[in-house]
């Protein structure tokens, strides 16, 4: 049985004092909450603040992203270490935003990827198709392809700390959301895949969220699929009442 993961994507919104604000309204409802993972990833200037604040809480911290790279000549990049050494579990890596902005590509985050795991944090490695891409019947063609570029070359217990994340591009941010058939069936694809890439066994216990435009009003139907292990939050994500509410339709 596969525990759910609700995470929230921040972006870049937040200073320390909206962070603090927001995290202590969601440490009210959600501090001793077990019955999901519960994952915040404010941006980088944040994470410290929510560090210290979700000590002593069944909340979790993640980051943004990350270098591939332990340390060097890198500027403004930040390694796998300095995010443990903030008592970060968890990075998301690969989102789209990422790809489309800053051209990474999957042979890119496949290399974060496994810095990531290298140094015990638990990747949630985003994958997922344009509308034009859809509307050209390539959404297996390409998601499948991201899963299998991205999480390439790992072994079975890397598969099993890993989180994959569908997010459909043309839902995020933009208020449309991906019918929970039309996820479903996105994300068994995903699980297909990673039965190819490894097991049956390890397929079936890996977490895939679906994200894209996930609101408290469609958390519940979305989360009730078969083979959606909870959500990448993002825009709801800012809100306490909202992101509570999503995290409690996890359950």
């Amino acid at each position: 049985m596969r525990k759910k993961i609700v995470a929230g994507n921040w972006k870049m919104n937040k200073t320390t004092g909206d962070a603090e604000s927001l995290v202590v309204a969601l440490k009210a409802e959600l501090a001793n909450f077990r019955e999901a993972d519960v994952v915040l990833c404010p941006p980088f200037t944040a994470l410290a603040t929510v560090s210290r604040l979700v000590q002593g809480t069944h909340m979790d911290l993640g980051a943004q992203n990350m270098h591939f790279e332990k340390s060097g000549a890198f500027t403004g990049e930040i390694s796998a270490e300095m995010l443990r050494d903030l008592y970060c579990h968890y990075v998301i890596l690969g989102h789209s935003e990422r790809r489309q902005y800053f051209h990474e590509d999957d042979a890119l985050v496949n290399r974060k990827v496994k810095a990531a795991l290298a140094a015990s944090l638990h990747p949630i490695v985003c994958v997922g198709e344009t509308l034009a891409e859809r509307d050209a019947g390539r959404v297996e063609d390409v998601v499948c392809g991201q899963v299998r570029g991205s999480l390439a070359g790992l072994s079975a217990k890397e598969l099993l700390d890993t989180v994959v994340a569908y997010e459909p591009v043309w839902a995020i941010g933009t208020g449309r959301t991906a019918t929970s058939a039309q996820a479903q069936e996105v994300h068994a694809m995903i699980r297909k895949t990673l039965a190819e890439m490894s097991d049956a066994t390890v397929a079936q216990s890996v977490r895939i969220q679906y994200g894209g435009s996930v609101k408290p009003g469609n958390a519940k139907e979305l989360f009730s699929m078969p083979d959606i292990d909870g959500g990448l939050i993002g825009g709801a994500a800012l809100d306490a009442k909202s992101f509570i509410d999503i995290v409690r339709a996890a359950v």
